[in-house]
């Protein structure tokens, strides 16, 4: 058991429901923009809510998956999709609510794949990366393509690109033996910062450009 693993594994399985549970929020806003009733809002919010997590969970080859063995995930997605369904009508006008949660739910989850990845393969950037980016993307890939968008991933401002600078941060952190503890919200916080910033300033990627 590595010292990651030793010193912060309660404060990573609470960043893991918490980052379910934000995550969760956004696809019951998803959910109900989409006019579906409560089974799908709950539906939805589960599935983005843990998609993230299990992918992470048999890329790393840890079966069953949590979402799985642990049935407080579940609870957590359930639970916010029926409370969304009600204060919904009270939190609607608030649309920042969905970016800030789906901000978060970002850094969260990038650098709690990344962690879980170091503490399979240690100091492995390509499995931290892989594992980070597909737990925070991969939720959030689903709700949209479910409600027949295009993934926000693909096409508006810095999203993966934002998951993975959180990665190399986080890397280089724990490259240095700066304390876990410290490492592991630093890289949220780069993370989740930069995919705020991102947004307020419409920040992105380049694309082609169309033919004149």
């Amino acid at each position: 058991m590595t010292e990651l693993s030793q010193s912060v594994s309660t404060l990573i399985l609470a960043l893991d429901l918490f980052g379910t549970m934000a995550f969760a929020v956004t696809g019951a806003f998803k959910a109900i923009e989409h006019k579906a009733d409560i089974v799908g809002i709950i539906i939805l919010a589960t599935i983005t809510g843990v998609v993230g997590g299990t992918i992470r969970d048999v890329l790393i080859g840890h079966f069953p998956p949590h979402s799985i063995s642990n049935p407080l995930y579940v609870v957590i997605t359930v639970s916010t999709g029926v409370a969304i369904f009600f204060l919904y009508p009270k939190i609607q006008k608030h649309w920042n609510l969905f970016l800030k949660f789906d901000a978060l739910g970002l850094g969260v989850f990038t650098i709690i794949g990344a962690t879980f990845a170091y503490d399979v393969f240690g100091l492995n950037f390509l499995a931290m990366t892989l594992a980070g980016m597909l737990t925070a993307v991969g939720g959030g890939i689903l709700r949209d393509m479910f409600v027949n968008e295009i993934p926000i991933v693909f096409v508006k401002e810095l999203y993966a690109s934002a998951s993975f600078v959180g990665v190399l941060a986080f890397f280089i952190l724990l490259s240095v033996n700066v304390e876990p503890n410290i490492a592991t919200f630093v890289g949220i916080a780069i993370t989740t910062v930069h995919r705020l910033v991102a947004m307020k300033y419409n920040w992105n990627l380049p694309k082609v450009r169309e033919k004149l």
